[in-house]
């Protein structure tokens, strides 16, 4: 220790107290006789950005003053920071905030005070249209997160907007002007004078590393980006952050789509494993295994675990496209990506290693991560992690390293790193005779048309255009399905399926990683195929849903609609108005909650009843956010729109299908002259909104034809035209087919008058014979038009089929309302049965029995429409259901 430590340090125990953990701080009190002062003056706080501009503005800086003053900067705000942390006042984001702030400023201030001194020679640097351009420096790694350490270099790029030319008498390029201020920058950063440094500066990141121009125009990174970007680059992008010169947005806009892919992209798990795998050899290498950055379970691992998310998912959900670690972990929690438990540990883990990081560098500020060789060092850096002694720093350090390196594991581990036993089969297959007897030994009962589809698919022209990653990874998958499929009840259509959804992804590799990747979701997709053929050609048309099968939270909670409809309306406005974004984004949301009913579905924890009320419930989220979006692009002669969408037929009633169209009428309750003309254009927007195809797919077929006047009615009718129609001109299909028309979306006061009009127009009194004679007669006439053409029972056409049902229904609704207005309250079919019962218009025990047997017809309907059969059942298992809803009949209507 100097000797005349103890003299300037005695008053300030703080200060003598971090002196015995660093030999650096020592030297810098022994060398610098005014910095006592200055700490004593600050260790009671945190230091601001405000405070770091007034000690440098407390002198004149130019050219020649800048590097010492910026150096004698560091220097104070390098040791209160020190100070603090050892004394336990500055918790970890204080440290490297503070370390981050001094970069930020000194950067700042050299660049403006070099601009200045350039600029008097060569004049400011302009583009073609003579605005003034700026040098932009870009922040990456721990800088750019805002996590620098105490004895960190600083990962710097340039860059810069435009070409052009300097606008002195002296003119020189843009390009020549920002390189000779970025020569100059580095070097008043990190030049070694009798003052130290500020940081040393790495420049190896730009494009091209080291052979690469020092500063690069946006041009040309968005070129080096499209045409040479790396994927470790990429992982080191994720941290670039611009912190001097402006147009910031239009450089992140030509970084983020290098950075993030548009979708998930699962491939980035063995990039980084790879890039990993050679950090570990190197560690190996070099005999590193205690350097705590690097090494098993180091700060390093639990950084990756947060990048890879980001690069998986960052394209597709702006919130993982954000660059603290911390943060990034806590995003993932509430996504469901990791458990809170795993990112407490990873939180309190990296908090560890980043603590004992800094004081490793304290005791001499060395750009070190290893723990100290001395006994006499690693006492001193015990007693500063706060334990007495070194075994016990080191069972502590063991353990955190031991729970990072499994939590690593658990999301990088190379799951196929084994040859699978079934390997011979996928790789023999375009040979079909042994292939079909291997197929055969496994279970396959069809094994000659099974080899014979792997056949066809192991030569076709689309995997032999595969690249070589592409065709590696279906390689490693295709024993796994053939295994998996083996163990289904149908394992011939499952393999047939799964190869159906192969040769539609083949080309994308991130969903083959995916499922190489994550072989409880292969397992789950192969078990989906197999259930449903329906299930199956969705997830084909719509292998997006792939990633769903990675959270088995999301995919087994009870849907909350509400929250959808925030999470939708959030979505679609942080896409601004880009109208494709928002179309493709909204399909994507709402297959995914058809996707996770069908998962519930399949697994029997849905009736068709249930089922069919949440299909409901998200086709009226979707249709008003659809509403909404449209309307905000309406050319608007209110604030307010009057405007209402309903729903008629299944959607009316809440007996969605899977692949149900949407029967909608669109009304209006606006005094305005002006509005049908905008209500007409916006009813034919958001009618091409739902039935378009886009990338993402399909929302909805819709059907128009049950509004007024059918298709030759207009697209919008106000309410008053709706209430005159139905009085004067609907048909009596019309008003059978209102008795299941409700309030969807829109405005809640149109909604409500309507909702009062159907109940008002349900309850007029009627001629029952005449109505028994209409009804009776459009029921011939639909018989007549889907007679039974085959064998077997039509569950939708047949007498005492589902039709059926809902004629007798509408009936008793359309006769009996005006003395029991109950009956018009849409609440389904079975319920409305049971109300005309209680009301004594049909026996107790025949309304029973139909309520069961139209249950029992909707999920034997339900069943044949997941493997995509039509409603027809050839066996007799539901001829007793018919027998009741015949007796009902014959009790209505007399036949």
């Amino acid at each position: 220790m100097h000797a005349n430590f103890h003299t300037m340090s005695q008053n300030h125990p703080l200060i003598d107290a971090a002196a015995t953990h660093s030999r650096y701080l020592q030297r810098l009190l022994a060398a610098r006789p005014w910095l006592t002062g200055r700490l004593t003056d600050s260790l009671e706080r945190a230091l601001s950005r405000a405070d770091l501009e007034a000690f440098l503005s407390e002198s004149l800086l130019d050219e020649t003053t800048l590097a010492p003053r910026l150096r004698q900067l560091k220097t104070w705000v390098a040791a209160h920071t020190m100070v603090r942390d050892l004394a336990g006042l500055a918790p970890l984001a204080e440290v490297t905030g503070a370390m981050t702030l001094i970069a930020e400023v000194a950067v700042a201030t050299a660049q403006r005070v070099l601009t200045a001194h350039l600029a008097s020679r060569h004049g400011l640097p302009r583009n073609a249209a003579g605005e003034v351009q700026e040098l932009i420096v870009i922040g990456m790694g721990k800088l750019g997160g805002g996590e620098l350490n105490v004895s960190s270099d600083i990962d710097l790029i340039f860059a810069y907007p435009e070409d052009g030319d300097t606008d002195g008498a002296r003119s020189i390029s843009n390009f020549d002007f920002f390189t000779r201020l970025g020569r100059q920058l580095i070097g008043a950063i990190s030049e070694l004078t009798g003052d130290g440094y500020v940081f040393r500066v790495d420049m190896r990141l730009r494009p091209n590393g080291d052979s690469g121009p020092l500063v690069a125009c946006f041009e040309m990174l968005e070129n080096y980006f499209i045409t040479q970007g790396r994927e470790w680059e990429r992982y080191a992008w994720i941290k670039a952050r611009p912190f001097t010169g402006s147009r910031h947005d239009e450089l992140k806009a030509i970084a983020r789509p290098f950075i993030f892919r548009k979708y998930l992209d699962f491939g980035a798990i063995n990039a980084m494993r790879d890039l990993h795998a050679q950090i570990r050899r190197e560690v190996a290498r070099r005999d590193m295994a205690g350097n705590i950055k690097l090494g098993p379970g180091g700060i390093r691992e639990i950084e990756f675990i947060a990048q890879v998310f980001q690069l998986i998912r960052g394209g597709g959900d702006s919130g993982l496209q954000i660059r603290p670690t911390l943060r990034v972990l806590d995003a993932l929690v509430q996504r469901g990506q990791l458990s809170a438990e795993t990112v407490a540990e990873l939180n309190a883990a990296y908090d560890f290693l980043r603590r004992l990081e800094h004081r490793i560098q304290y005791l001499d500020d060395a750009q070190t991560h290893s723990l100290p060789d001395s006994a006499e060092d690693m006492l001193r850096l015990a007693r500063a992690m706060g334990f007495s002694e070194v075994p016990a720093l080191q069972a502590a350090l063991d353990a955190i390293r031991q729970r990072v390196g499994l939590h690593f594991d658990e999301v990088f581990a190379d799951p196929v790193a084994q040859e699978h036993r079934l390997e011979p089969i996928w790789l023999g297959a375009c040979d079909a005779g042994p292939t079909c007897e291997c197929l055969g030994e496994l279970g396959y009962r069809q094994p000659k048309e099974s080899a014979a589809r792997l056949e066809a698919f192991s030569t076709s022209a689309r995997l032999r255009s595969m690249g070589d990653e592409a065709r590696s990874r279906l390689d490693a998958l295709m024993p796994r399905i053939l295994e998996l499929a083996a163990a289904r009840p149908n394992p011939d259509e499952a393999l047939a399926r799964m190869v159906d959804l192969l040769e539609a992804v083949c080309r994308r590799s991130a969903y083959l990683a995916l499922l190489q990747q994550y072989p409880q979701a292969l397992a789950r997709v192969v078990e989906l195929a197999s259930a449903s053929s329906w299930a199956a050609t969705f997830v084909t048309r719509h292998p997006l849903l792939l990633d769903e099968l990675l959270d088995n939270r999301s995919l087994n909670e009870e849907p909350d609609w509400a929250k959808f409809a925030r999470e939708l309306g959030t979505a679609m406005d942080s896409l601004g108005d880009d109208v494709e974004r928002q179309m493709d984004v909204m399909r994507e949301h709402h297959h995914a909650q058809v996707f996770r009913l069908l998962n519930q579905d399949l697994a029997g924890q849905l009736s068709v009843e249930r089922l069919s009320d949440h299909l409901s419930a998200a086709a009226d989220a979707v249709l008003e956010e659809t509403l909404r979006l449209n309307w905000r692009r309406a050319k608007r002669h209110t604030s307010e729109h009057r405007f209402a969408i309903l729903g008629y037929g299944k959607l009316g009633g809440k007996e969605l299908g899977y692949a149900s169209d949407l029967d909608l009428v669109f009304v209006h309750d606006d005094p305005d002259p002006e509005c049908q003309v905008i209500y007409a254009r916006m009813g034919q927007r958001i009618n091409t909104w739902l039935d378009s195809r886009t990338a993402a797919g399909h929302l909805f077929e819709t059907d128009m034809r049950l509004r007024p006047n059918g298709e030759s009615g207009l697209i919008v009718v106000s309410l008053e035209a709706f209430e005159h129609y139905q009085r004067k001109e609907a048909w009596m299909w019309e008003l059978q087919a209102l008795t299941r028309a409700r309030f969807c979306a829109g405005n809640p006061e149109v909604g409500a008058k309507f909702e009062a009009l159907r109940t008002t127009l349900l309850r007029e009194e009627r001629d029952t014979d005449k109505l028994r004679s209409d009804v009776l007669a459009m029921r011939q006439k639909m018989r007549e038009s889907f007679a039974n053409k085959g064998a077997g029972f039509e569950l939708k056409h047949d007498a005492g089929g589902l039709i059926d049902v809902e004629f007798i229904v509408q009936y008793l609704v359309l006769a009996h309302a005006h003395a029991h207005p109950e009956l018009t309250e849409n609440k389904g079919n079975i319920a409305l049965l049971g109300r005309a019962a209680t009301a004594g218009l049909i026996p107790e025990a025949l309304a029973s029995g139909s309520a069961n047997a139209y249950r029992a017809m909707r999920h034997a309907q339900h069943g044949l429409r997941l493997n995509q059969q039509r409603s027809r059942v050839f066996d007799d298992s539901l001829e007793g259901a018919r027998i009741p809803v015949q007796n009902l009949w014959r009790e209505v209507f007399g036949e």
